[in-house]
């Protein structure tokens, strides 16, 4: 029987040489695939309360809407700078490959809302942790934070465990 990741293919050189890309793609195009993705990670938070299940750009979203559809409560996209039409805060962060802006609308949380943080893929945490610091600026309470993959040799959930986060991954691949 397959696993989550048997669906995710593996991209060579992307993108950049060195890099071992892990395409979510493939799964999200299979609908067993995808469906045994988003029931695995459900299944943590069953009887849990959560009142938003916040996606992280731009697979996160895809992840996330399903959830937050299963769950029956609101999606809160966290987009690159510029993105959102309505008044923003935003979060820098370190990535992988550079530098980036994140933001979240201003009212998109309200002040004790318990919220799940969903993206495809953990590698050195810094997009989750920036999406972590705009939920508690606005006064949310992180549940959990779930993903797709984890790429353990890049830290990413240790530096989110450090911060008090619980992490939950479906997979886990060696290297970048």
């Amino acid at each position: 029987m397959k696993q989550v990741q048997d669906y995710i293919r593996t991209i060579v050189d992307f993108p950049h040489e060195g890099i071992m890309f892990r395409d979510v793609t493939t799964l999200f195009a299979d609908p067993r695939g995808f469906r045994m993705a988003i029931d695995q990670m459900l299944h943590p938070y069953a009887g849990i309360a959560i009142d938003k299940v916040v996606g992280l750009e731009a697979r996160g979203f895809i992840l996330g809407g399903a959830i937050a559809h299963q769950l029956s409560v609101g999606f809160v996209p966290i987009r690159k700078k510029g993105k959102l039409p309505g008044k923003t805060i935003a979060q820098d962060y370190t990535l992988e490959y550079g530098e980036a802006t994140v933001e979240i609308h201003d009212d998109a949380i309200q002040p004790g809302e318990r919220v799940l943080v969903v993206d495809d893929l953990l590698a050195t945490g810094g997009t989750a942790e920036a999406g972590i610091k705009l939920i508690e600026k606005l006064g949310g309470k992180i549940v959990s934070c779930a993903f797709i993959i984890d790429l353990p040799e890049l830290g990413g959930r240790k530096r989110l465990e450090a911060m008090g986060m619980e992490v939950h991954a479906l997979c886990a691949f060696d290297g970048m």
